[in-house]
């Protein structure tokens, strides 16, 4: 049970997209929705032929570039003219107003009703906004002639329109009107307005370029005076012919000057470490200055060393044969201290002959570096006169320049102001239309139509889902969420044809079963006692309960014919509960004031003369008896339980016919004294939000609902839908509940 009730509530519920019955809501509703559509196409054709036809003319216009003749930033960044602004601002000017405003007034379309709406052929038209103001009272206040051409200027402009062809210079010039030779007219006076208003605006610029020229070639040749004399003055002050040429002289004299500088320093860094060297030895002795390898290696002290070498031997030589006092001896030892003296004496002269060279490396050095920065500063000086001079001969060559171009320029404008050229021309004039562009009657029909089918198809779909009704089996599986226990068709009256009363018909009905007059009833009611049998197969339903939500769904013929339909087989016994408003008595025949159920729960000794048998029907029926002041009370007895068991013990089958469940509490207490519950919905009458709300209310009691009896079902009108052949594989028909007329078809 909890489980049904997730089906019909829960997120269980989930929809799922099922095609086929979007299609049976097409079928169903297809009547009204071509009908919708002949009608919308009718109103469409009838609408289209009573609209004016309106022609459209178009000329092709040729906008080609053109410099302009007079100084503009094109000139000073080197721009092209014809960009993309300069040919958009010629569409601009072709959609303007003032353009149309000539136009209108070259062709006088003041007089033409067309496009003045104060014109006195409109007066005689309908007009919704002076009918309303009519039936007010207001008078309409007299357009004065500057608001009528206001307005007719302002109607003209609506019809005209300008395309531009892309990726060239060529602009299409299209106007839409009544008259055909008006529209091709109109069409080639905007492209003549055009190419007319820019010659103007030519003349009048060059006319304006002229006079604004000589006015300031004047100014121009004083400032280009004044720039002269200022340069010549300066030149004068700074003693300057050619500051070019000085300038050249002193890079170079800065150039001489830096090698030398660098080849001074090398020569003073060179002697410089030759100086150190030997600075470092301290005192110039034999044996101090013999220790540098510079001033050994001098050729002189070279020569003299060997003459030393020669001396040493001698004296070597001699040790050996004389005496220390001996006079050889002497001679030798005075020769090489004579050699000795002289090599010193040298050593000397090469050590102040490598100071020397120091200094004045040195001091050349300094010197060059003096005369370096003596030239920089004057560089530096002739610099700073070299950017005034600069400046002044900028200007008076800018002024120059200036000068010359204006002068050239007003010689241009003066000579050719009155040979102005247009940068336009019509390249393909305007014809007269044969064929109107609007309104398109084909396409306005073609689209009527289809729109107006897609919305009668989108307000099937709307009122299928505003539905909230119970059509056929299709809804109760996809809206209720519970077994469908049979579908029991609609079964035609013949009180209307005045051929029974109303208590014959209803007799007619409860008997339908038994007697077999209504063709495909009896199956129906076969099939549903089979369900309610196959429902029943693991816990057994002797008792069975009937409801419905609200009086007039057919429960209790339903009930009756379900109890004629187990008559047949089993021991059946009909129980009418509904003490509220019984009519099954009436029905069946039995006399107005028999004994019933009230008896038999009040006197249950009186039982068996509450119990009517219907031998023709073959059940065993209990009416409802009196009606009791509290049924509800009476039905929650003790000896209505009772009642019930001993019932059970006589009869195999038990159907109890309760009141609706909406109205009371009687079948929803009823419920939970039974086997299970059979739910009469009728069809296309019940709400589903009713039969839900009763449904979870038997839940959640516990009570075992065996399923829906779909009630009073068109069988006809659901077979002609589609549910005859695509429901539970042709559900209706396959068990006779279509006519033979029908099945033929």
């Amino acid at each position: 049970m909890k489980d049904r009730t997730m089906a019909m509530n829960g997120p269980a519920a989930e929809e799922v997209i099922d095609l086929t019955h979007y299609w049976r809501v097409f079928r169903r509703h297809l009547g009204r929705i071509v009908t919708l559509g002949i009608v919308a196409t009718v109103l469409a054709v009838l609408g289209v032929m009573a609209v004016t036809p309106v022609y459209r003319a178009t000329s092709t216009l040729l906008i080609e570039s053109q410099d302009s003749k007079i100084l503009s930033i094109e000139e000073v960044y080197g721009l092209p003219s014809a960009s993309d602004e300069y040919y958009q601002t010629q569409f601009e000017i072709l959609k303007s107003r003032e353009l149309a405003k000539r136009v209108a007034m070259e062709l006088d379309l003041v007089k033409n009703p067309e496009f003045n709406p104060h014109h006195e052929a409109n007066k005689q038209k309908f007009s919704f906004k002076r009918f309303v103001k009519e039936k007010l009272g207001l008078e309409e206040a007299a357009a004065t002639e500057d608001q009528i051409l206001v307005d007719t200027i302002d109607a003209f402009w609506k019809v005209v329109s300008v395309e531009p062809i892309r990726n060239t210079q060529l602009v299409k010039i299209s106007v839409d009107s009544e008259s055909p030779e008006l529209a091709a007219q109109a069409a080639n006076a905007i492209a003549q307005a055009y190419i007319n208003s820019q010659l103007e605006a030519r003349v009048g610029m060059s006319q304006q370029a002229a006079t604004w020229l000589s006015d300031r070639l004047g100014g121009l040749k004083e400032k280009l005076n004044a720039s002269e004399r200022k340069l010549q003055e300066y030149r004068e002050a700074h003693n300057l012919v050619d500051v070019e040429g000085v300038d050249t002289l002193i890079s170079k004299q800065i150039d001489e000057i830096t090698r030398s500088l660098v080849e001074a320093s090398a020569k003073r860094l060179e002697a410089e470490s030759t100086y150190q060297q030997l600075k470092s030895v301290g005192k110039r002795t034999y044996e101090n200055l013999g220790s540098l390898s510079f001033i050994m290696g001098n050729p002189v002290i070279v020569g003299l060393r060997q003459d030393e070498t020669k001396a040493e031997l001698k004296v070597s030589e001699l040790s050996k044969r004389y005496g220390a006092q001996h006079p050889k001896m002497i001679a030798a030892q005075s020769e090489l201290s004579a050699v000795r003296d002289g090599m010193l004496a040298q050593m000397n002269r090469i050590a102040a002959a490598i100071e020397k060279d120091f200094n004045t490396a040195r001091d050349k050095e300094v010197s060059l570096q003096k005369v370096l920065d003596n030239k920089l500063a004057e560089a530096r000086n002739l610099n700073r006169t070299e950017f005034t001079l600069n400046d002044y001969v900028r200007e008076v060559k800018a002024n120059r320049e200036l000068y010359d171009a204006f002068f050239s320029r007003i010689r241009e404008t003066t000579e050719t102001g009155d040979l102005q050229s247009a940068n336009a021309r019509i390249s393909d004039p305007a014809v007269v239309p044969k064929v109107p562009v609007k309104p398109n009657k084909k396409l306005i029909v073609v689209l009527t139509m289809v729109v107006s089918l897609m919305f009668g198809v989108g307000v099937a779909f709307l009122l299928d889902a505003l539905d909230a009704t119970l059509k056929n089996a299709d809804d109760v599986d996809r809206k209720l969420g519970v077994p469908l226990l049979g579908v029991v068709p609609m079964v035609e009256s013949e009180k209307s044809d005045g051929k029974l009363s109303q208590a014959q018909e209803d007799a007619r009905l409860v008997r339908a079963f038994t007697e077999d007059t209504v063709h495909g009833f009896t199956e129906s009611v076969r099939t549903l006692r089979t369900s309610l049998t196959l429902a029943g197969l693991e816990s057994p339903a002797q008792v069975i309960l009937f409801t419905s939500s609200i009086p007039g769904e057919g429960k209790t013929t339903t009930s009756t014919n379900i109890a004629e339909a187990y008559g047949q087989m089993e021991k059946t016994l009909l129980i009418d509960a509904d003490m509220r408003r019984p009519t099954m008595a009436k029905k069946l025949g039995l006399p107005h004031n028999s004994r019933g159920l009230s008896n038999a729960v009040a006197y249950p000794d009186t039982l068996d003369e509450c119990i009517h048998q219907i031998p023709d029907l073959g059940i065993d029926v209990i009416p409802s008896g009196p009606i009791p002041p509290n049924p509800l009370e009476l039905l929650g007895s003790r000896n209505f339980r009772e009642l019930l068991d001993t019932l059970r013990g006589r009869y195999q089958r038990i159907i109890i016919d309760s009141a609706p469940m909406r109205l009371v509490s009687d079948a929803l207490y009823l419920s939970t004294l039974v086997d299970g519950v059979v739910y009469i919905v009728k069809a296309d009458a019940t709400r589903d939000k009713l039969v839900k709300s009763s449904l979870v209310k038997l839940d959640e009691s516990n009570v075992r609902v065996l399923g829906v009896v779909l009630n009073q079902l068109d069988v006809h009108k659901e077979a002609k839908y589609g549910y005859g052949y695509g429901y539970y594989g042709g559900y209706y028909d396959a068990y006779g509940y279509t006519s033979d007329k029908q099945d033929k078809a």
